[in-house]
């Protein structure tokens, strides 16, 4: 893919990214927001439509998600790299490299998701029996994987292309891009549970193909928005020579970046296994309350996200004392709303669960469930907030390490403990989930403070 701007495009888009590092965490973070609460929104009506249509389809696409949503990390190594290079790289105003990072991004992205989905498609009955889904949800959670998993080459390219769009400022493609998504989804599922499909009998199937469809459309209209709104290209001449360089600091500095994203996935892969082994009714209970509580950290994803791409170009221009500041007056403010809405959720859960099931063992075990989530918010944000600064100043190997370390030796261990050998079923496994998220936020926290990512800055390094 080739483009050429005119004169007068080139220079507008040269300002306006050269202009990042001084816009406002609330511009930036404001389409974010949106975006996620759309997304969260319709995920919701989503769920509600599938529960409807069956209930162990909800259980066997959550399985099925919670799965490709760990392979899919695969392209994050990439794709995280490539947003803290770019950043870094314009706030350094150094552009000589930015075509080979888009190109060498967007390239090994989709060769390795072709093997992705080729492991899947080889290992997803092993997998699924791995995970110890319940034998109802088996035939739901196949059909989804095998569609969904085949295309994952779709997911990569989005992911990737949405780096690209935040570390150049550009959080408004994003929100158009998962807007028009979503929406697509949604009619894509209502023609196929309810609508003029429905005689297909395809169910599970069916949803499974609006979801391949409405990413297609999704990456097509990524395409578009970089060829005319990115200053930069993506060709296969800038792979000639083959970059190696550019790949292997890419590998370099996405993979610990990744690695605690990929540690935490594994940790919950780990967790639902636990709680596939108790029943049923603990496999929803956990869908509706991880659907809910999301609305907690909203706010915080968000703020997280514009306060990284800023963060990114402060340290690429070396202005760490206002990349420091910037973080702990985001950090506070995040605390506070995702508490505040934390709380609200526990109040109104018995409502709120009711709007997905009528069972009344699910509605008080939720209500449980969300009242942990109090405590477990307060780690949680500030882990979003610090994390995301930590991994645009450069610092991405510590992140990782604790990760590593917390999830393991906190979540998975006393999920565990708690949850199976101490029958505190799924209250213990929350329980166990917010001890990891709270002791972590302390640490990045006083990380943060100290100031050792001051010197990891990653352009010097390339």
């Amino acid at each position: 893919m080739y483009k050429k701007f005119n004169k007068r495009e080139n220079i507008v888009n040269k300002k306006e990214t050269n202009s990042v590092q001084n816009m406002s965490t609330f511009k930036l973070g404001w389409p974010i927001f949106v975006q996620a609460l759309l997304s969260m929104c319709l995920g919701y009506i989503d769920t509600l439509m599938i529960s409807n249509h069956s209930p162990n389809a909800v259980g066997g696409i959550g399985n099925a998600n919670q799965i490709l949503g760990f392979l899919t990390l695969a392209f994050s190594i990439i794709s995280t790299a490539s947003g803290v290079v770019v950043a870094q790289y314009i706030g350094a105003k150094v552009k000589e490299k930015l075509n080979e990072i888009y190109t060498v991004a967007v390239i090994f992205n989709l060769a390795l998701s072709v093997g992705v989905s080729a492991i899947l498609f080889l290992l997803h009955n092993f997998i699924i029996k791995l995970m110890h889904v319940p034998e109802e949800m088996v035939p739901s959670a196949r059909d989804y994987m095998l569609i969904v998993g085949g295309l994952l080459f779709l997911q990569a390219t989005l992911d990737t292309f949405s780096q690209f769009f935040r570390s150049n400022g550009k959080t408004k493609i994003g929100m158009m891009i998962s807007l028009s998504m979503n929406l697509i989804n949604i009619v894509g599922n209502y023609c196929f549970l309810y609508g003029p499909l429905k005689f297909l009998g395809l169910s599970t199937k069916g949803v499974a193909i609006s979801t391949v469809f409405s990413r297609a459309v999704a990456v097509i209209m990524a395409i578009i928005y970089f060829i005319k709104y990115i200053d930069g290209n993506i060709s296969i001449k800038y792979l000639k020579p083959f970059p190696k360089d550019i790949l292997k600091k890419l590998i370099l500095v996405g993979l610990p970046a990744a690695g605690e994203n990929i540690s935490y996935n594994i940790a919950q892969l780990v967790i639902l296994g636990f709680i596939n082994s108790l029943s049923a009714l603990a496999v929803n209970t956990r869908i509706y309350a991880n659907i809910l509580s999301s609305f907690a950290y909203l706010f915080s994803v968000s703020a997280a996200m514009a306060t990284s791409i800023i963060v990114g170009h402060e340290v690429g221009a070396k202005e760490y004392d206002k990349a420091y500041k910037r973080v702990l007056s985001i950090w506070w403010k995040a605390v506070i709303i995702a508490e505040t809405i934390a709380i609200i959720g526990f109040f109104i859960s018995p409502f709120t669960f009711g709007i997905f099931t009528d069972n009344a063992d699910i509605i008080k075990l939720g209500s449980q469930v969300m009242f942990i989530c109090i405590f477990l918010e307060l780690g949680r944000s500030t882990n979003l907030v610090v994390i995301q600064s930590l991994r645009a100043a450069g610092d991405v190997r510590f992140p990782t390490y604790l990760g590593m370390a917390s999830m393991w030796g906190v979540s998975v261990l006393f999920s565990y403990i708690l949850g199976i050998a101490f029958h505190g079923g799924i209250i213990g496994i929350w329980i166990a989930m917010a001890m990891d998220e709270l002791l972590r936020g302390i640490i990045v926290i006083i990380r943060w403070i100290k100031g050792t990512w001051r010197d990891k800055r990653v352009v010097d390094d390339l």
